[in-house]
């Protein structure tokens, strides 16, 4: 059975999508880029900053749908310039350590209001 997930912890649906939808023990979140849930506004500063906040936000919508970052088993991370790899992966491997999931990359002529990065994932269902 197919259950909308939705948290006030991560930024709101900017359009007609989910924050995320699980079925049969799986959740597939929708992507984040890195808005602060309390402001609504981009977090100050470069990559780094961004793929830290986008990572919190994916990270509360897992909670909300009863998972985690450690059940993650595919990320796609669109950038809008792969000059950013370095610094969004020395990030991105910090808050995944060993857990190590599936990953595409890829450079995208365009994010949603001009962000730097942006991740969606598929994860396990404790």
């Amino acid at each position: 059975m197919k259950k909308v997930v939705s948290t006030q912890n991560a930024p709101g649906a900017i359009g007609p999508y989910s924050q995320a939808v699980s079925v049969n023990g799986m959740v597939y979140c929708s992507g984040q880029i890195p808005i602060d849930p309390a402001t609504g506004d981009f977090v100050p500063g470069g990559i780094e900053e961004q793929t830290t906040q986008v990572l919190k936000n994916l990270s509360a919508v897992l909670d909300a749908a009863g998972s985690s970052i450690g059940n993650v088993v595919k990320t796609t991370v669109f950038l809008a310039d792969m000059n950013d790899f370095a610094a969004m992966n020395e990030i991105y491997a910090g808050v995944f350590g060993d857990s190590k999931p599936a990953r595409a990359t890829v450079q995208a002529a365009r994010l949603p209001r001009d962000a730097r990065v942006e991740i969606e994932c598929v994860a396990l269902i404790d």
